[in-house]
């Protein structure tokens, strides 16, 4: 859009154009979009509307009839915005909006992206789209088959962003573990891009936004162990410690292999940091899987859980099984593990005290206070320096304060750069 001479301005600052980037992981993502189309017309009632993004391809109509949005443009329409949409006429009130969608076998052109609005740290899309039919998810539906970026082109893209003077990139995708197909044929895979993006000068880290525990082979977490640049953090999604619910949920390995990967990363870097995604209440779990998961978790060296309470998704096999979980039983469950995981991330960052790591401080500032991470993504807080920010800086772990945060000595004065 600022090709084309549009500026970019908050959303409380009466936009003459609202784009809404809509997902569809879960449920609440359409309650949220109806919140926020209401929102818009408060701030500019005359002010236009275009709806995009997963929940756009899913439910085109169900989106194109909600008073006040003007536009609905599925995945593959939403990078050709502008083309599209070049005149911003307001449909007429009491009419339906106008919908640019295609069927999602359409969308097979890959969109390069990063995002811009940190300093410190850029999140560098390398893939999109998944083949893989998971029973609860919605997103082959949503983006469409997997496709990548080249290795060329991402390690271009790396070197851009290094210009801007930012310090770190998170590698990300919807299945990034799967890089290297390019019109459906396996061309490079994700080994060759961490390889290469490993040579680029510039950036401090990379990480690894979340891996498929069967597409993270020994050799990447050999070479992350090794690496000049790849930090020592790995977010690998686990959904069900049951094998039964693996496979009711279509995954595509069983807990036995996610020990392997767990054991696999701690023996080569004892202190790296490991996140788990993790569903509660999916249909057919029964209480004993879940404590089967439960235990699982608990017993396993890993750092943080992020918890998704399962939600029902049009158009997926998760529906046909049976029994359904009751929403309490699906809450209780969720509270549980989210329990566990702040007993987990405790216990991380407690085993880290004492220890020497490099902070990457954010323009985070609290109280005259200031955030960063280490490089197994324990997050520090410091006295705020304006000198520190988008700064790497040795420090030593002294104490876990009663935010959860990590207390930190030594910090190194700024060198100047000559």
């Amino acid at each position: 859009m600022e090709t084309h001479g549009y500026e970019r301005v908050e959303f409380n600052q009466q936009p003459d154009i609202f784009i809404i980037n809509t997902c569809s992981v879960t449920d609440n993502a359409d309650k949220k979009c109806r919140k926020i189309v209401r929102e818009a017309q408060k701030i500019n009632p005359d002010g236009y509307v275009a709806i995009l993004g997963c929940y756009a391809q899913l439910k085109p109509k169900e989106i194109s009839e909600i008073p006040g949005v003007d536009a609905v443009l599925g995945a593959a329409e939403k990078f050709r915005l502008h083309e599209i949409m070049s005149t911003f006429e307001k449909v007429p009130t009491g009419q339906p909006a106008q919908v640019f969608n295609s069927p999602i076998e359409e969308a097979v052109d890959y969109h390069a992206a990063y995002s811009l609005n940190d300093r410190t740290r850029t999140f560098l899309k390398v893939q999109d789209g998944c083949d893989y039919p998971c029973a609860y998810c919605t997103i082959p539906l949503a983006r469409g088959k997997s496709r990548s970026d080249t290795v060329a082109n991402v390690v271009k893209a790396a070197r851009e962003i290094a210009e801007r003077g930012v310090k770190e990139i998170v590698l990300t995708g919807v299945n990034i573990g799967d890089f290297g197909l390019v019109d459906g044929q396996r061309q490079e895979t994700f080994f060759d891009l961490v390889r290469a993006l490993d040579e680029v000068d510039g950036i401090e880290r990379f990480r690894i936004s979340s891996i498929e525990p069967n597409l993270l082979t020994d050799e990447i977490i050999a070479f992350v162990a090794q690496s000049k640049r790849f930090v020592p953090h790995f977010h690998v999604p686990l959904q069900s410690g049951s094998n039964r619910v693996l496979g009711l949920m279509r995954r595509r390995y069983k807990r036995e292999l996610y020990v392997d990967r767990v054991q696999k990363i701690k023996e080569l870097m004892p202190h790296a940091c490991i996140g788990v995604d993790v569903i509660v209440g999916h249909p057919g779990e029964t209480e004993t899987e879940f404590k089967e998961t439960y235990l699982f978790l608990n017993e396993l060296p890993i750092s943080y859980l992020h918890v998704f309470t399962y939600s029902e998704r049009p158009n997926t096999t998760a529906l046909t099984i049976k029994p359904v979980v009751p929403g309490h039983l699906r809450a209780e469950r969720s509270k549980m593990l989210h329990i566990l995981s702040d007993k987990k991330r405790r216990a991380f960052y407690d085993s880290q005290v004492g220890r020497d790591a490099t902070v990457l401080f954010e323009e985070d500032i609290e109280n005259g206070r200031m955030q960063g991470f280490t490089e197994n993504y324990v997050r520090v807080v410091a006295q705020y320096d304006p000198l520190l920010i988008n700064e790497t800086l040795p420090v030593h772990m002294t104490s876990v304060n009663a935010e959860g945060l990590m207390e930190v000595t030594e910090l190194e004065p700024v060198l100047e750069h000559h």
